[in-house]
């Protein structure tokens, strides 16, 4: 989706609100305009007359317009305003569903930068309504403005009809500077946004190895950069109005000046005088406005254009359409597959089976993760889900079926039972098998972001539970229990062997008790296969496996 497909489709998407909300303005604008050419019939046909009826039916009318006037603005603006926070609502899902969605994005963006484009961009792309709409009103208030000049006078009215066109031409001439130094500024305060999101979520680690003055110093720097692209904005954007007011200032003075002279040599009446001169000063309102309009327009081209990129940009992997597996294949079978480190790599789970994985090369477990996970995107061999290939599965399916839960668990605000999503009347048996015993009775408790008041164990044992609750046909770990002690550690290995019993799991990691826990164990090394059998028999026969495993 481009730039422009995007502001367009925002003003399709909410055009009934728009075209009743820009009809409105406009008759607010109109009404406006009306106002002075309505007090010069008042002087001409009341005043100079000295009669009551034209001056009752003046008044009247004046009440009339600013009745419609007051009105009409209060309805117009509501509605845009209603349009925008509701494109504003849909962008911001429609972001966070292409980036929460399991087949990743390729954007090359941070946390931060998305974050930046799915809250500020996404409201500014939403003004595109507000030009559109005060642009529409701005028009038609010229439009009045310039019909009435030429009612009153054709010269006078041709003059503007002129000079009005002149001046918006002028007005544009700078958009092109301000799009692209505004764009400039929002890239700029997304990076820095995306560095302080890095820098808080590692502030711990930082402090740890001395170098938070190091990243001060970074966070100092880049907000510099943004405070230097931001004023060059901010100056295109004053330049942008005061180029707009002294235009519209000149064209004011002329329209007086040659009225004025109109009026002395008795072209036109007094009261003709004053509704020229009343809308001549008008007109820098709605030139003012078409200039304000421009700029809003550039600020949502920019950012428009920040968010189809994330929008249009391709998926990490590739999804087929199949939705059911067959449950008389292997759960998981990999025959051949080579993807990084691994080399033909093979491996088949029987259902109900658990099996261990020890990888000597830490990189050899990664690239196995991202294989059995769907997310490598260029590999060789063939990888089947319950006897369906893994990139003819929906993913949704695939979801369903295979678990991964990484020792890295994400956590979320909340409390530390709404983090784990399912209420379960296994849930107390769960959470003990999980070693997670000690956090039964707080299930209440609020979490703060990411779990932060909680140890690194207490995080790795909460998903660890979460993942059995949700009980997936195909449960995938990845170093369960590097964070906890060696007494936790194994009544955990006791616990995932209750519960998962039946069950097929494919455990990732070095613990002697959860390998002693397996049906078997295969081990890689190189991204290969070097052996394969029970943990007792292996720790007894294989001096590599010994060291790497025995503590």
């Amino acid at each position: 989706m481009s730039t422009g497909e995007l502001l367009r489709r925002a003003a399709r998407r909410h055009r009934g609100r728009m075209i009743l909300g820009v009809l409105l303005l406009s008759l607010h604008q109109a009404t406006e305009a009306a106002v002075p050419v309505t007090i010069g019939i008042f002087v001409d046909q009341a005043v100079a007359t000295g009669e009551v009826e034209p001056l009752i039916w003046c008044v009247l009318m004046l009440l009339g317009l600013f009745a419609v006037l007051s009105n009409a603005w209060k309805l117009g603006a509501r509605l845009i305003t209603r349009a925008i926070e509701y494109e504003t609502h849909e962008l911001r899902l429609e972001i966070a569903r292409r980036v929460l969605d399991p087949r990743g994005q390729r954007t090359g963006l941070r946390s931060g930068e998305l974050l930046s484009i799915a809250t500020s961009d996404a409201e500014k792309t939403a003004l595109v309504m507000r030009a559109v709409s005060i642009g529409c009103a701005a028009s038609t208030a010229l439009i009045v403005a310039s019909v009435s000049l030429l009612l009153v006078d054709v010269p006078l009215g041709i003059g503007v009809l002129i000079g009005v066109p002149l001046l918006v031409l002028g007005i544009q001439a700078l958009s092109p500077l301000l799009t692209r130094r505004t764009s400039t500024q929002q890239e700029a305060v997304a990076q820095t946004t995306a560095l302080a999101t890095d820098l808080v979520g590692g502030l711990r680690t930082l402090r740890g190895i001395g170098a938070q003055h190091n990243a001060a110093a970074r966070y100092r720097q880049s907000s510099q950069t943004t405070l230097r692209a931001t004023l060059r904005a901010v100056s295109t954007a004053g330049l942008q109005d005061g180029v707009s007011t002294a235009l519209s200032g000149l064209l004011l003075a002329a329209v007086a000046g040659v009225s004025g002279w109109f009026a002395l040599n008795g072209r036109i009446s007094i009261g003709e005088l004053i509704a020229v001169v009343g809308l001549a000063q008008f007109i820098a309102e709605p030139v003012g406005t078409l200039g304000y309009a421009s700029q809003v327009l550039a600020t949502a081209r920019a950012s428009a254009g920040r968010l189809a990129s994330v929008l249009a940009s391709p998926f990490l992997v590739e999804t087929g359409t199949a939705t059911v597996v067959d449950p008389s294949k292997p759960l998981l079978q990999l025959d051949g597959v080579s993807y990084k480190t691994l080399a033909a790599f093979d491996l088949t789970l029987r259902r109900g089976e658990s099996v261990g994985v020890l990888c000597y090369d830490p990189r050899d477990a990664d690239a196995l993760l991202a294989v059995v996970g769907g997310r490598a995107s260029e590999y060789t061999g063939a990888v089947r889900v319950g006897g369906v290939p893994i990139d003819e599965l929906d993913i949704d399916a695939l979801r369903n079926t295979v678990l991964l839960e990484q020792h890295d668990t994400d956590l979320f605000e909340g409390t530390l039972r709404s983090n784990l999503l399912v209420e379960s009347p296994s849930l107390e048996r769960v959470m003990t098998a999980a070693g997670a015993a000690d956090l039964i009775d707080e299930l209440d408790r609020p979490l703060a972001d990411r779990g932060q008041a909680l140890s690194g164990g207490q995080r790795q044992r909460l998903g660890l539970a979460r993942a059995l609750l949700a009980s997936p046909p195909l449960l995938v770990l990845h170093d369960p229990s590097t964070a906890v002690d060696a007494v936790t550690e194994e009544l955990l290995a006791e616990g995932l062997a209750d519960v998962r019993s039946g069950l097929t799991t494919l455990v990732l990691t070095s613990s002697p008790a959860l390998l002693g826990k397996m049906d078997r164990v295969v081990v890689l090394a190189d991204g290969v296969v070097v052996t394969e059998g029970i943990h007792a028999e292996l720790a007894e026969s294989d001096a590599t496996y010994q060291e790497a495993v025995l503590r």
